[in-house]
């Protein structure tokens, strides 16, 4: 009998259940503790009873201290919840599919369509809403295009896909050049550049109704078929031995992951690092299984982004543009991941 390798599988059961607790936990944890902080701290016990107002309407609760929780805490916390989570689950699912774990949600160009369809509204002079809304719809016409553009090669693949999708992403970032370039350097121009370095700054009610569906159709469609890129990894002709299309279940998988990344981006604006990050930490708290990765991803995603924006909002007085923190941050976490000679990721 193996002693070492029983004990060890009974010590992994309740690091499990560790690891379980943590990912229920810490999202629930960072979203009250974002209404107190701020250039407005707000206590506890005032959050709390602002809360219970919606259900007890008799609560005596400030005027401006509801303004300040329901109106601008509330719709940023759960914009920079439901941003975080859908790029993370994107990232792990286009991590699944392509076998890579460098790629990222903004790999088939969603990011750079997005960005010049943000630009083109801004251009116009159109609102926040019309912003949001050419930024979802390009970022659906980029992906759109690289998928046809890769079907139309006889030897169209995985590889060539990306590639168009590399390809593509250029593209976009050239009309996004050439956007700028034309744009008035006293007004367009700074819209443009803050819009392209990520921030949940403008975010409110009415802009959260726009993304909510199309993030909730999309991550249930990934979480529905989580356990099918387990059989992706095995490879195309084990998934086709066991009854599993391969090339239609990726074509699912795309659109599903591009649906949630298209409508992060166009409320956030370019947000990089955390769709390449966030599945390789969650590789390392729970292992590469989709099942049990792609709702980790959406935890951690939800909790990581959510700290960063809090951060950005409070450590200066100058909002710092999430973009730049998320680099910031991530660039030396996974330095770190591969000094500690993390590679098994599939």
């Amino acid at each position: 009998m193996n002693v070492p390798n029983k004990h060890v599988l009974n010590k992994s059961i309740p690091n499990k259940y560790f690891a379980l607790v943590i990912l229920i936990f810490l999202p629930i944890f960072l979203f009250f503790l974002s209404f107190f902080v701020g250039r407005f701290p707000i206590f506890p016990n005032d959050v709390v009873l602002t809360l219970l107002s919606v259900i007890n309407p008799n609560l005596a609760v400030s005027p401006s201290i509801t303004s300040i929780v329901f109106n601008i805490r509330l719709p940023r916390i759960v914009a920079a919840m439901l941003v975080g989570a859908s790029l993370a689950i994107a990232g792990a699912a286009f991590q699944g599919i392509f076998k890579n774990p460098l790629v990222s949600p903004d790999i088939l160009g969603v990011s750079a369509g997005s960005g010049f369809g943000a630009c083109i509204a801004i251009l116009l002079a159109a609102g926040n809403w019309m912003i949001q809304v050419f930024a979802f719809i390009f970022g659906l016409i980029s992906v759109s295009i690289t998928y046809l553009i890769s079907k139309s090669y006889k030897s169209g693949g995985i590889l060539v896909l990306v590639l168009c999708g590399v390809a593509i992403s250029a593209f976009f970032n050239a009309l996004i050049s050439g956007a700028k370039f034309i744009a008035d350097p006293t007004d367009k121009l700074p819209q443009i550049v803050y819009w392209l370095m990520g921030s949940l700054a403008d975010v409110n009610i009415d802009r959260l109704y726009v993304i909510i569906v199309p993030i909730v159709i999309g991550a249930t469609i990934l979480l529905m078929l989580r356990w099918r890129l387990n059989i992706l990894a095995m490879g195309d002709e084990e998934a086709q031995s066991l009854g599993v299309n391969p090339g239609r279940l990726r074509f699912i998988i795309i659109i599903a992951a591009t649906l949630v990344t298209a409508a992060a981006v166009s409320i956030s604006g370019i947000i990089g690092w955390v769709g390449l990050l966030i599945p390789h930490i969650s590789r390392m708290v729970v292992g590469p299984n989709h099942k049990v990765l792609l709702p980790a991803s959406l935890s951690i995603g939800a909790s990581f982004l959510l700290l960063i924006d809090t951060i950005s909002r409070t450590v200066i007085s100058i909002e710092i543009p999430i973009g730049i923190l998320t680099a910031i941050i991530g660039v030396p976490i996974f330095l770190y991941l591969l000094r500690k000679g993390y590679s098994e990721w599939h």
